[in-house]
């Protein structure tokens, strides 16, 4: 079972990094990925998780009801991408099942930040996939959390996926900069260790950031962006598919599991 979950976002990166981005460039560049992820996801039937934010809904409810009109899950991705109070954990949930129209019980941290759960719990949230059980340098050390599912607070934990062994992370990163052949192996010892892959990804990703410049985003970021990272995930459903793998919503393989 893989999971593929997307982090739909006001594409705020290069302020992070000192760098000018207009509002409307920053919704532009992730919406051009989305577009191009979602013609991607529906040639091969393959449904998938869009984490949003509240700011990026508010701004792009068409997208949000395509993204449900195609038969894809929303989660929370909190209200803005660069802010955070507790309270916008209940205000995101509510405000994207007032755009979606359907209920929302997924959360994920912007950048993968520590999260209180108990106040997860707070705001009725079923899972919480804000957890990369590895070490990244400058963002977290996390080896001593679980590697697989697990509960706290009453919410099932989702973590990203790594390899057993030495964690190395299966994330948006590692699809911008591994071989594709080691990502494969590495995904098949996965499945095969845990019975499912965690995987994440930004659609702003799939916009070529090599024209850019002026954001000033490190070469690990823009190596292989754009159209070369859709053929990659591309290439990389074909091959889950030839091997019998299969793809599910978050929240179906969550029901799954809690039962």
């Amino acid at each position: 079972m893989i999971l593929l979950g997307f982090d739909l976002e006001e594409f705020d990166l290069p302020i992070e990094l000192g760098n000018a981005i207009s509002f409307d460039e920053q919704l532009t560049i992730s919406t051009y990925g989305n577009t191009a992820l979602l013609a991607l996801l529906k040639e091969f039937s393959v449904k998938a998780t869009f984490y949003c934010t509240a700011n990026y809904a508010i701004h792009k409810p068409e997208v949000i009801k395509q993204i449900i009109m195609e038969g894809h899950e929303i989660a929370s991705h909190g209200y803005f991408h660069s802010a955070f109070v507790k309270e916008h954990l209940l205000q995101s949930r509510l405000k994207l099942q007032e755009i979606a129209g359907v209920p929302v019980t997924g959360f994920r941290m912007p950048r993968m930040m520590p999260v209180d759960e108990q106040e997860i719990a707070d705001a009725v949230y079923t899972y919480n996939s804000s957890l990369n059980p590895t070490w990244l340098p400058g963002r977290y050390n996390n080896f001593d959390q679980p590697r697989t599912w697990f509960y706290k607070n009453g919410v099932l934990q989702l973590p990203a996926s790594v390899s057993p062994g030495l964690r190395i992370p299966l994330f948006w990163l590692s699809f911008h900069n591994l071989p594709m052949w080691l990502l494969k192996t590495l995904s098949a010892s996965t499945l095969k260790k845990d019975g499912y892959l965690n995987l994440y990804f930004h659609p702003w990703e799939f916009f070529n950031l090599e024209t850019k410049p002026q954001y000033g985003l490190p070469s690990y970021i823009v190596r292989n962006s754009g159209n070369n990272l859709l053929q990659r995930l591309r290439g990389f459903i074909t091959w889950a598919k030839s091997k019998g793998y299969t793809f599910e919503r978050t929240a179906d393989f969550v029901g799954k599991v809690s039962r």
